[in-house]
């Protein structure tokens, strides 16, 4: 700890270096610093989103916009936010046999762990220096994306991702609060997107209504962790995601065009990585050991209905009806005592083609709507 009575070190460009060198050994390709204002800019595009009835019952950063577009919230008489940006992309991982569950690429490893302890690294050098420091990762305290565009490391795309400079989306962000007048980016980036308009065109739902604006209602990233029963509208559309989206990112020509730190490091063990799940498992698994599978992934209540609601969608989608172990899966489910399952089931029952598994009638409202949208 710097004593009392020393002088704090000059936030310089050397300084800032001295900090970002801080995170490389985590896998941190880009850092830079913004002011720490309110993002006044994030704090109207949520209102906007919540007055025009976009959010369909998220969180995150929209519980609390007052708190997540203020850093002063976080930490009193903040002067500067330091953001870093940690490469996600992995080579492709080849799909196992049987009928598998996609998971989307941020979640394959657990990028936020390391990201985490660079930040808690930078925040604990800028507190031994004398001042104040919060770290925060995937955190509903601050809108991270609006940080890093202030710190001049991308841009917004029309997906509403942040995309930086020759080398797309695939990042994942988080960023130290702090006391310390850090040296602020001079300028933002330039749009990068022009007339392009593959996210929109790409969207399976027609989630991107319009340039930067998402009806979440439509998102298959968050139809998949809505609790309760899902829109039978979009279920088809869900295809095998069993946990995110990556549609809007697999279209876009600068997340395509891979640049220089697009790379995220390699995982120590290959059995790291989770890209797939075995939907029969998890159907068959006791609610311990879906929680188990779940892991660190966002679960609703950490209630594992939500997993099993989301198997039984792609099971509808993606298997083979004729297949023992699925008939055998779906005629459990339809007997369900969970009436928001037995739903799932029978619209899974109807997609394969297994009527004849599906009971006549039903005591509860919702399993009897999906029995006759069956017939």
């Amino acid at each position: 700890m710097r004593p009392s009575d020393s002088p704090r070190p000059a936030p310089d460009a050397a300084y800032l270096t001295e900090l970002a060198q801080l995170t490389e050994p985590y896998g941190v390709s880009h850092t830079g610093v913004a002011p720490a204002d309110v993002l006044q800019q994030a704090r109207d595009a949520i209102h906007q989103r919540i007055a025009d009835g976009l959010v369909d019952g998220m969180q995150f950063t929209f519980r609390n916009p007052q708190r997540s577009t203020d850093p002063s919230e976080a930490v009193r008489d903040a002067a500067a936010i330091f953001v870093a940006a940690r490469p996600y992309l992995l080579p492709d991982e080849p799909r196992p046999l049987g009928v598998q569950g996609r998971v989307a690429r941020y979640a394959w490893v657990d990028h936020y762990g390391p990201l985490r302890q660079a930040l808690r690294d930078v925040a604990h050098r800028l507190r031994d220096d004398g001042w104040k420091a919060v770290a925060l990762a995937d955190d509903n305290s601050i809108v991270d994306r609006e940080v890093a565009r202030r710190a001049g490391i991308g841009w917004f795309g029309k997906n509403t991702n942040l995309l930086l400079p020759g080398a797309g989306s695939w990042f994942v962000l988080g960023c130290v609060i702090t006391t310390a007048p850090l040296p602020i980016a001079s300028q933002t980036v330039d749009d990068g997107c022009g007339s392009c308009r593959r996210c929109l065109d790409g969207c399976p739902t027609g989630a991107i209504i319009q340039p930067g604006v998402i009806d979440a209602s439509r998102c298959l990233a968050w139809v998949v962790q809505k609790p309760g029963i899902m829109a039978a509208h979009l279920r088809e559309a869900v295809g095998d995601r069993l946990y995110g989206c990556d549609s809007c990112q697999d279209v876009c020509p600068p997340a395509v065009r891979f640049g220089p730190g697009h790379q995220a490091p390699a995982p120590r063990e290959s059995s790291e990585v989770k890209a797939w799940v075995s939907v029969l498992s998890l159907l068959d698994a006791p609610d311990e050991a879906v929680l188990a599978m779940w892991g660190r992934w966002y679960l609703a209540d950490r209630d594992p209905r939500w997993a099993r609601r989301n198997a039984l969608v792609v099971l509808g989608n993606t298997a083979d009806g004729s297949d023992r172990e699925v008939i055998r899966v779906v005629a459990d489910y339809l007997s369900h005592p969970d009436p928001m399952l037995r739903a799932h089931a029978v619209w899974a029952a109807r997609r394969l083609g297994l009527h004849h598994l599906m009971p006549s009638t039903d005591p509860h409202p919702d399993v009897e709507r999906e029995l006759k949208a069956a017939l």
